[in-house]
């Protein structure tokens, strides 16, 4: 996984907005998404399995070998939406990824972005998530990796879980989330911790403003 102090020479960026359930992180990353130029969005929940869906609506909590094939398929789809962004830039994505240069300046107005809504509870999963595919060919990968982790109290993701409507997760599973949550280390990974508890409007404020500073900070 990349760190703050490596540059990125993809042109397209994949944004995670992740947290626990009730952090706001869909409803976040869909404004993000819009801010960052319509760029694609993927709400991660929606490419959970049935399986998942029914354990997690009995309120019972996913164990890895849950989570494992349901991360491979969000990776395959922030890699086809990425590669999809690509695809009308350049016929090769080995070309595309020389789009960005070395003019800072005139990358901003090229980068594409990619955001995504998944909780990303582990670092093992946010480095899974980071990886391309290990039989893609290097000149095949087409973006580079950025997390937002989204920190919101207990008393306030309860509160916000208790007035939630038509989401198939239990709020029994809170504890459980935070119990598995492991916080990005910003100095060892290519994270942003943002705090979440102010209006929506502030804090996609706050997330837009960030992720692009650090962006054009870490891009080449």
């Amino acid at each position: 996984m990349r760190v703050q102090e490596s540059y990125s020479e993809y042109p397209v960026r994949a944004v995670i907005v992740m947290g626990v359930s009730g952090s706001g992180k869909s409803t976040i990353g869909q404004d993000l998404a819009q801010r960052l130029g319509q760029a694609p969005f993927i709400d991660a929940d929606s490419l959970h399995p049935a399986t998942n869906v029914a354990k997690m609506a009995e309120g019972v909590p996913l164990a890895d070998k849950d989570r494992w094939p349901w991360l491979q398929r969000v990776r395959e789809e922030i890699s086809k939406q990425a590669q999809g962004l690509l695809a009308g830039r350049d016929s090769t994505l080995r070309s595309a990824r020389t789009i960005v240069g070395n003019n800072r300046e005139s990358a901003g107005s090229q980068r594409m972005y990619v955001v995504c809504a998944c909780s990303s509870l582990k670092r093992s999963y946010r480095e899974f998530l980071s990886r391309s595919d290990p039989d893609t060919p290097l000149e095949m990968v087409t973006h580079d990796t950025v997390f937002v982790y989204v920190d919101v109290s207990k008393k306030e993701l309860l509160r916000r879980l208790d007035k939630r409507e038509n989401h198939f997760f239990n709020p029994r599973l809170l504890d459980s989330q935070l119990e598995t949550l492991e916080p990005p280390d910003t100095t060892r990974e290519s994270a942003i911790n943002v705090y979440g508890e102010g209006t929506a409007e502030s804090v996609v404020e706050d997330v837009y403003q960030r992720v692009t500073r650090y962006i054009a900070k870490n891009s080449l």
